[in-house]
Parts: structure tokens; sequence; C-alpha cells
């Protein structure tokens, strides 16, 4: 998988921004840095002007790449979600018991997230962090159904609809399949927060994920039996 990971480029929906990141070094400085910017200081408290500032650069020609800092938020998560899809994807292609290719998934998609050398000028660490803390900013607006419309959040609802997918492969009858894979990847998620910020509910360890709670609800749930 590494060698297929390093051949690939990440895609993200080109209606996002103005100029593609990737295709300068400046553009990926500002990707990176971003991160960073955000990771210390929050997405509220972040502004174009700052990360100019942190960069070197004037702020106008970080609004040539992005016009708002909620489209680089939206970015930012669709990179997450593609990487996370390309992990899934050959995790998982070559698996055909449906039992076995769940679990792989349920692994892929809870697990705490380690950094991918691939990317060298995105930390997945602190992209993940970002994600957990502040993704619900990206579509708790008014303009989410517009932005919907142009298919912002395409990779997210992919993500969901192949685990919705690995979900009727073992129980073509259960009626809350999109229900059931949107809750373990958005659940994933909340309960990293929980660790790391409510820990008085949670019963996760701070070197923990939450991937056997979700194995456990899934299988529980759609009746699985295991030989462990």
């Amino acid at each position: 998988m590494h060698t297929l990971l390093s051949n690939l480029k990440i895609n993200i929906n080109e209606k996002i921004y103005l100029k593609d990141p990737e295709s300068s070094a400046l553009g990926k400085r500002i990707v990176e840095n971003s991160i960073l910017l955000i990771d210390e200081i929050g997405f509220d408290a972040y502004t174009f002007k700052k990360l100019g500032a942190k960069i070197g650069s004037n702020e106008s020609s970080i609004y040539r790449y992005f016009e708002s800092k909620h489209k680089l938020l939206i970015y930012l998560a669709s990179w997450y979600w593609t990487w996370l899809e390309y992990q899934l994807v050959f995790t998982t292609n070559s698996i055909d018991d449906t039992t076995a290719k769940i679990d792989k998934a349920i692994n892929i998609l809870t697990r705490t997230t380690t950094v991918d050398s691939n990317f060298s000028h995105i930390n997945e660490v602190i992209l993940k962090r970002i994600v957990i803390n502040e993704y619900s900013k990206s579509y708790l607006t008014k303009e989410v159904d517009n932005e919907n419309k142009e298919g912002y959040f395409l990779v997210y609802k992919r993500l969901v609809t192949r685990l919705h997918d690995m979900i009727l492969a073992i129980d073509s009858n259960y009626p809350y399949a999109f229900s059931l894979a949107s809750t373990v990847i958005d659940g994933a998620l909340h309960q990293h927060f929980l660790k790391d910020h409510f820990t008085t509910i949670s019963d996760l360890k701070a070197s923990d994920s939450p991937t056997n709670y979700f194995k456990d609800l899934v299988f529980k749930t759609l009746n699985i039996t295991t030989n462990e």
C-alpha cells in the first residue's frame, strides 16, 4: 500500500479553491502552515493576515488560492477525507470476507492517526486534530445546502457510502445502514475529542483509540460473530 499511496495525488473539488495549492511551493506552504496555525490558535482566531505574517507573504497572495478561510477549512477537511478514503480502499479492496472487511474498515476509520511520509507538507496527525476540533464549522453554516450541491462534501459522503455498502454486504435487510456508517465515522471524531478534553465522560485513556468500541457497536448491531 505504501508504494501505491506514494504515487497518488490528493484531488480536491476545484470549486473549493481559486488556484490549486498543490501547484506551487507557495500553495503548499499555505496549506502546511495553515494546519500548524489553526492547531495553535484555533480556527476562529485564524486569519489570512496572521498566516501571511507566519509565512512571510502578503495576505493578498493567500487570497489568490482561497477566497475565504471557510473555503480553506473545507479544503483541509476534504484533503483528510480523501486521504482516509485512499487508505480504506487500498486496504480493504482485496478482502473478500465481509466480516474481515468491515473489521479492517473500522480500524482505519477510527484509529489514532500517524504521520504519512508520502505527503511531506501535510502533518496528518495535526490535520486530524483540526478535523476533530473544527470540522463541524465547515458545514454548520447557512450556506451548507448550496455548498453541498456544489459537491464540497462529496468525498465525505462517498466515504460514508463505502462503509454503508460494507454494512449491507453483511445484512442486506438492515434498514439503517447510512445512519450506522455515519455514526462510526462522525462518532470516532467525537470520541477522540472526549478522551482529549472531557476525560470524565470518556472510557478511553489518552493513548487509546475508540476502535474497539465501534467494533462492539457494529458487530452487535449486525449480529456478527467472530472466532476471537
